[in-house]
């Protein structure tokens, strides 16, 4: 491979890769020919100091950046040897007994609700993932990156709704317009957002003004949730509704603004030909200042 093949400048998973870090990558696989691609992604995360807030090397990350830039012809990588050590790809949900009865009873009756936030509470978490892998129209597997989980019971322990918040999205037009940052500022704040990727009334529960209720309510603590778990500021939440399906009503009732639909794509659509149906996109300000705080 010719270095003057290569662009100067290039974005994989949220980090600008130059020409020097392009080498480094190219040195270390020359150097180390016998070496797995566990070991090359764990030793690049070492020399870039590439570590999750929590201080742990982001070797995932750094493996899919290989294979990102294997696929575009940049490097050629070792023979896989065995299966991931992750052990999130090879996760198996079980199923967990709970309550299905209906749940028709006005709001009032099921106060006060108890909203767990799972990394504080992880008795919770196997009955979330398997609610959301069941009864979720997107199912679940696994959440990768950043991420916060919410349980959401009634006084009575009943579970009403699931809630995940994840990574935002790395470019969407309107959001970005809104916001009034540039690519630079896109790159360095991002991590600022999340993403409603998943939200949950259990089908057997059908009570009027639950949903923005709830919204509302796990809105009021999650920028410091994530404040307590990541050591980060959360400014603001942003989510896609697939109108063919959903309106977005709890959103706008719980003062969610609408910015417009999203262009069709995918982040994957790299020649712009991987057409999707067009998102409602509808976001969430955590503090009036916001745009200060994600254009510095």
């Amino acid at each position: 491979m010719q270095s003057g093949d290569v662009e100067s400048l290039f974005i994989l998973q949220g980090r600008a890769i130059n020409r020097a870090e392009l080498q480094q990558v190219e040195q270390l696989l020359e150097s180390h020919p016998d070496w797995s691609r566990y070991r090359l992604s764990r030793q690049l995360c070492s020399l870039w100091d590439w570590r999750a807030p929590n201080g742990q090397l982001k070797d995932m990350a750094a493996r899919t950046l290989l294979l990102k830039l294997e696929q575009r012809g940049h490097i050629r990588l070792p023979q896989k040897r065995r299966p991931s050590p992750n052990r999130m790809l090879h996760k198996q949900l079980q199923p967990v007994a709970h309550p299905s009865q209906p749940i028709t009873e006005p709001l009032a009756q099921l106060r006060p609700l108890q909203i767990k936030e799972l990394s504080q509470w992880p008795d919770g978490l196997a009955l979330f993932e398997w609610l959301l892998h069941q009864y979720h129209y997107l199912s679940y597997a696994s959440a990768v990156g950043l991420n916060l989980k919410y349980l959401v019971l009634d006084c009575r322990g009943r579970p009403l709704s699931c809630l995940l918040f994840g990574s935002a999205a790395w470019k969407c037009h309107v959001r970005d317009q809104f916001i009034g940052w540039n690519p630079t500022q896109r790159q360095a704040h991002l991590q600022q957002l999340t993403n409603n990727t998943r939200f949950l009334i259990l089908p057997w529960v059908q009570v009027p003004r639950l949903a923005s209720h709830i919204l509302s309510r796990v809105l009021a603590r999650l920028g410091q949730d994530w404040q307590s778990k990541y050591a980060r500021p959360l400014h603001l939440v942003e989510t896609f509704v697939d109108t063919s399906r959903f309106r977005g009503a709890c959103y706008r009732a719980a003062n969610w603004l609408d910015l417009g639909q999203t262009a069709g794509r995918t982040r994957q659509d790299h020649s712009h030909q991987l057409a999707v149906s067009p998102k409602r996109v509808l976001v969430y300000p955590l503090e009036p200042e916001f745009r200060r705080q994600l254009c510095t």
